[in-house]
């Protein structure tokens, strides 16, 4: 149980206080533990996140791909400013129309939202619907319940992605609540409360939309102290568009193919009197099997044929690496 003090022991301290031999000011700068304070609305206190931002880069290798495979075409993704706001700011500086993906990040706190403008939304639906990917002139309007449908699919795969460009640093589970196009009916903090930004601009093509991703202090504090420290980012460290395009490029690389018809064996004095038009006769008989290699390796076995009045062979079996069955 926690000492009182006495009302004898109140007194002389504060006898002592009026006496000038205790001075509180001198008592309250001694070392020990001090109470650090934390707000929650101070926008000052939370303005940098160190190494968020590698988060994020991680997230734009990934849905670079992912988007591109989706929507068909070639997808550029750009990181801008990451700024902190007050919720209620920023739900008043969001474009008109606006989607709003509200998901949960299991098992942090909170929830997280990600928007897009129009521009974005309607390109994702022309290209998903298979047109040409341009944005009409005029559409500022709400979406339709089938557009937004559409787009759930871009959003799903956009927290696959954060799933994996967090796991490094937090394994967490990305799960859509709902989607929103309404900014007065979204409320993952009160409006005082401070959030972190990322603006992206994404570039369809020849057309380019917004994406904001939005995450309150409030979520992120409980791993604060990791994103100070920073993690190992190796998982990170390959570009998945990269390797895409460099398994692309080795897919068309010439390959070098020869079959062995046969072999024999001779002598040197034989192999020195060999002249034009002499015959050596093959080990092997021309209804055995050939070898084929490729790049000088055996790789596989075939029979010797003819295809389109050219001369062929049909594959009978694969080799392992050492050339064996």
């Amino acid at each position: 149980m926690e000492k009182l003090l006495t009302k004898e022991e109140i007194d002389a301290l504060v006898a002592a206080v009026f006496d000038g031999t205790l001075v509180p000011e001198n008592e309250l700068a001694k070392e020990g533990p001090q109470a650090e304070q934390f707000d929650l609305l101070d926008i000052e206190a939370h303005r940098a996140i160190p190494n968020l931002d590698i988060v994020y880069d991680g997230f734009i290798r990934y849905n670079r791909v992912t988007m591109s495979n989706r929507l068909g075409r070639m997808v550029d993704i750009k990181k801008e400013e990451a700024v902190p706001y007050k919720f209620g700011d920023f739900l008043s500086v969001l474009p008109n129309p606006v989607c709003m993906a509200i998901y949960k990040m299991d098992p942090l706190k909170g929830a997280a939202l990600i928007a897009f403008d129009a521009t974005l939304v309607f390109t994702i639906v022309d290209s998903i619907l298979g047109g040409s990917g341009v944005q009409p002139q005029g559409m500022n309007r709400l979406f339709t319940s089938i557009e937004l449908r559409l787009v759930e699919k871009i959003v799903k795969d956009a927290l696959a992605d954060l799933e994996k460009a967090w796991a490094p640093l937090c394994p967490a589970s990305m799960n859509l609540l709902r989607l929103e196009m309404n900014p007065r009916l979204v409320n993952i903090v009160p409006p005082e409360y401070q959030v972190v930004t990322m603006s992206m601009k994404i570039q369809i093509e020849e057309t380019v939309g917004s994406m904001i991703l939005a995450i309150p202090f409030l979520t992120i504090e409980p791993i604060r102290d990791k994103l100070k420290r920073g993690v190992q980012m190796d998982m990170m460290a390959v570009d998945p568009f990269w390797s895409y395009r460099l398994s692309e490029e080795l897919m068309g690389a010439p390959m070098d193919l020869s079959v062995e018809m046969g072999g024999a064996t001779i002598s040197l004095s034989d192999l020195l009197h060999l002249t034009p038009g002499d015959t050596i006769m093959l080990e092997a008989s021309g209804k055995d099997e050939l070898t084929v290699k490729v790049g000088g390796t055996k790789k596989f076995m075939g029979i010797a044929g003819v295809s389109g009045g050219n001369k062929a062979v049909q594959i009978t079996r694969a080799l392992n690496a050492g050339g064996e069955d």
